[in-house]
């Protein structure tokens, strides 16, 4: 059950419960007669073959209101992607499968590389911006959503309320963010909000002062959800970083773009659970340490673009200032799971926390060293300005996909 605050310059849409999913769904469905809506899921072929997936289509099955699904299908072979063709047809909706590792959008990646608009790594912010820009192809949807394919408590309730704030005529959001509790399986999950993003963004405030840009970031109640819905007007000029930092940086690009009236966040589940990254803390290239560099990243680059500078002086405090903060936290969430029964280990949550402060300096070093690193992927509309036929031609080599493989 949620509350009634409202803590921060965004909006909060809250689940009282006091409607059903079938309640939600039929303004959905009403609202669809001139609103379509398409649905983003961007997945790797090993997904098909867990848990979380398979639950998710079926539940997506149940839905009516959904005009087209886009799926982005990365790391499939041959006989892989005809694998995927079928099993997405349980989806009884119309959709789209862009096999990444196909020929036919290599060679289309391989023509943005030679004019520098290619997506610089693999990974999810590669495919979430190819997905973006079939959905720009297409012109259809009037509102466009998108959510993980690892979420293991997939209901389609989740779906209907991240859609519902950027669909109803009656409301003005342009944007919408996901946000749920991470507790499952008796535990307190989501260690890099809780134990980085969130103390971070306190040292922020504390070593450079408070911003606009930082009071923003603090109203999220769970910043690094992977689920989002928009109008279709925000997509041609959205920049969507290729790295672990993509989260951020679609918020950071909304703070950039809209009024903080045209934003919201609306609760989704009473519980989420999803595959869980391991710390790696000896690897920084890995999981949980990859992660946090370029999150912190992420962070350091757009507050530069805001006029603040950085040295080597300035991380050392950050750093510090950091790690009082997160202890301070640990002591916070150490009751909070008393109290409600889950387990905590003390020990994990301060090697996380020590990793993540080590992380600040790790950053700090990358960002000194190059500071002209560019770390967005190009906005559509810049593809577009460059090649005025490409977006038609990825919608064409995409088409010309399923037909061949299903």
């Amino acid at each position: 059950m949620g509350d009634f605050s409202q803590n921060g310059i965004i909006s909060t849409l809250h689940d009282f419960g006091t409607r059903s999913t079938s309640e939600i769904e039929k303004d959905l469905l009403r609202f669809s007669k001139e609103r379509k809506m398409e649905l983003i899921l961007p997945c790797l072929y090993s997904e098909l073959e867990g848990t979380a997936l398979p639950k998710i289509v079926d539940e997506i099955s149940k839905t009516k209101y959904l005009d087209h699904v886009i799926v982005g299908l990365d790391k499939a072979n041959l006989a892989q992607a005809k694998k995927a063709w079928k099993f997405f047809k349980k989806l009884k909706t119309p959709f789209s499968l862009l096999w990444n590792d196909g020929p036919e959008l290599k060679k289309l990646d391989q023509e943005l590389k030679k004019k520098d608009l290619s997506p610089s790594e693999l990974g999810k912010g590669r495919n979430v911006w190819y997905c973006i820009g079939m959905s720009i192809a297409r012109d259809t949807a009037r509102s466009v959503a998108l959510h993980d394919c690892d979420i293991k408590t997939y209901d389609r309730r989740m779906l209907a309320k991240l859609f519902y704030p950027v669909v109803n005529p009656l409301f003005n959001f342009e944007f919408c963010k996901g946000y749920y509790p991470r507790v499952a399986n008796s535990k307190m999950n989501g260690r890099v909000a809780r134990l980085l993003v969130f103390p971070l963004l306190t040292a922020l405030e504390k070593t450079i002062g408070k911003s606009d840009y930082l009071n923003f970031m603090k109203s999220f109640k769970y910043p690094l959800a992977g689920e989002f819905s928009f109008r279709r007007n925000v997509l041609p000029e959205l920049r969507i970083s290729s790295d672990w930092g993509i989260e951020v940086g679609i918020l950071s690009e909304m703070q950039r773009s809209f009024s903080p009236q045209n934003i919201c966040q609306v609760d989704l589940a009473d519980t989420y659970d999803h595959k869980h990254q391991v710390l790696s803390i000896d690897d920084e290239t890995k999981g949980l340490s990859r992660m946090s560099i370029d999150i912190i990243k992420t962070f350091i680059k757009k507050l530069a673009t805001q006029g603040n500078s950085f040295s080597r002086e300035k991380f050392r405090s950050l750093k510090a200032t950091y790690y009082r903060s997160a202890l301070d936290l640990i002591d916070i969430y150490r009751s909070d799971a008393y109290m409600n029964g889950l387990e905590f280990d003390s020990h994990t949550e301060e090697k996380a926390v020590e990793l993540f402060a080590m992380n600040i300096m790790k950053a700090g070093e990358a960002f000194i060293l190059n500071p002209m690193d560019t770390p967005f992927i190009p906005t559509w509309s810049r593809v577009k300005s460059a090649i005025p036929d490409f977006l038609k031609r990825l919608e064409r080599a995409v088409n010309e996909d399923n037909k061949k493989y299903y």
